[in-house]
């Protein structure tokens, strides 16, 4: 049985159910998501793992479990000053498709072009743009000590486009942990293809564009979604797009790498 090729082979697809059936019961016995969450994070991750490969998979599964851990850290004080999204720590649909929708594309790309070696750095750059967002959000939300990116003079916790120490440091945090998992996936499927040099290198560069990608989001909140120019989910989805591209040129130009 192969595990190892991505697409509508048997041993993707036995492997991706598992996963999936692992991340409705995880889902429901933790809370991490409602009940529309949990349908629209199955369908997404039976597009990612079966027309993907179920290490993306995995991959997307560790930033739903990193992000609900940050949701949940000191989640009395958020829900205090009207930080939390949810009563209880949730996520639903929305953000569901708002971090996971450009990833899942990125999983169909690579099935229709059968790229899936491009398409796993492609697809982990724009995980890392989502998990470093959240990871900045969830932390940073609870300094004190927060700038506009625009102006960099104070403005209050929370606030569209601002930023902080903490927040910085989570969002790195964010971004290299999917790289990590990046990593281990290439090495258990593409080994072959680079040399070890080559795969740590493009690992760097998926936890720089996260980093960046964040950046790219406040900037977006301050100058779009404080003047209501664009939804959280709008900007969210453009950060992403950005870091994915950003990696799709790297890739085609051979820069680096």
């Amino acid at each position: 049985m192969d595990v190892l090729s991505g697409g509508l082979n048997q041993g993707n697809l036995i492997v991706t159910s598992v996963l999936l059936l692992a991340l409705v019961l995880v889902s429901r016995q933790a809370k991490m998501l409602d009940t529309p969450g949990i349908i629209a994070a199955t369908a997404l991750g039976f597009v990612v793992g079966a027309m993907g490969h179920w290490t993306w998979l995995l991959i997307l599964l560790g930033f739903l479990l990193a992000s609900h851990k940050a949701t949940k850290w000191r989640f009395e004080e958020k829900r205090v000053l009207g930080m939390s999204e949810s009563e209880d720590g949730h996520r639903s649909y929305g953000n569901v498709i708002a971090n996971g929708g450009l990833p899942g594309l990125v999983a169909i790309f690579a099935f229709v072009t059968e790229d899936w070696y491009n398409g796993l750095w492609m697809f982990s750059a724009a995980v890392a743009v989502a998990s470093a967002d959240t990871f900045a959000s969830e932390i940073g939300c609870l300094d004190e000590n927060v700038r506009m990116i625009t102006t960099m003079k104070p403005c209050e916790p929370g606030m569209n486009g601002g930023f902080s120490a903490s927040g910085q440091k989570a969002a790195f945090v964010g971004s290299c942990m999917i790289a990590g998992l990046t990593f281990l996936a290439w090495m258990a499927t593409n080994a072959s293809v680079d040399d070890l040099q080559t795969g740590f290198i493009k690992t760097v560069l998926v936890s720089i564009l996260g980093w960046l990608g964040c950046q790219m989001d406040s900037l977006l909140g301050a100058v779009f979604e404080n003047r209501g120019y664009l939804t959280k989910g709008g900007v969210n989805g453009i950060s992403i797009t950005c870091g994915m591209l950003a990696m799709c040129a790297i890739l085609s130009s051979g820069l680096f790498i």
